[in-house]
């Protein structure tokens, strides 16, 4: 094992793709199409619903179960609130998560395709809410509601997706990666 946690044929493929240049721009690539295509996403369906809807209006998509429901959402995603400060809470608490995304992406060997989406997944649902909070001190625009009656998801938008999917998909890259260092440890000791 490297200082860095390799073991010494991967440390070798490291050296060999930062050299090439190969490596850095595909990983840059995937981070840079995923979170770019997220972010367009997010803030193409928020100035769609800005321009569209009127705040509290609702339109059914699908019957009552899915609807389109412009709202301001001052907190976090699915509508976690702390209170009047939570703008300025959660503007930190994204930054803080963009950086660790970043040391993530660094770390990250070019070949962890699933690591590299997820990772993009995130930042491009961050940097959405995040322009969201800068621009308006009513809070994120939220728009997609789904439930039956008054039993209702909070309402979400692109960006809270986006974030959701990419932690699931980022756990089960780092779930997958202790499983082969494992096996791999398990097989070294036989």
């Amino acid at each position: 094992m490297t200082p860095n946690g390799y073991s010494r044929a991967e440390e070798a493929t490291r050296r060999e793709e930062l050299a090439s240049g190969v490596g850095v721009r595909s990983k840059l690539g995937i981070l840079a199409a995923t979170t770019g295509s997220i972010l367009f996403l997010d803030l193409l369906t928020k100035f769609g619903v800005q321009n569209s809807l009127h705040l509290y209006d609702s339109i059914p998509v699908i019957g009552d179960f899915f609807r389109l429901t412009y709202i301001h959402n001052p907190g976090a995603a699915f509508g976690l609130h702390l209170g009047p400060y939570s703008r300025f809470i959660f503007l930190g608490l994204a930054f803080v998560a963009l950086g660790v995304l970043l040391v993530m992406y660094r770390q990250t060997p070019a070949e962890d395709k699933l690591r590299l989406f997820a990772i993009g997944s995130i930042a491009g649902g961050a940097l959405g809410n995040v322009i969201d909070r800068i621009r308006s001190a009513a809070g994120v625009v939220d728009f997609l509601d789904f439930g039956i009656g008054n039993l209702r998801w909070p309402v979400f938008n692109i960006a809270d997706t986006a974030v959701t999917i990419g932690a699931i998909l980022l756990l089960a890259s780092l779930w997958a990666e202790d499983q082969q260092q494992r096996e791999k440890g398990t097989s070294e000791t036989n």
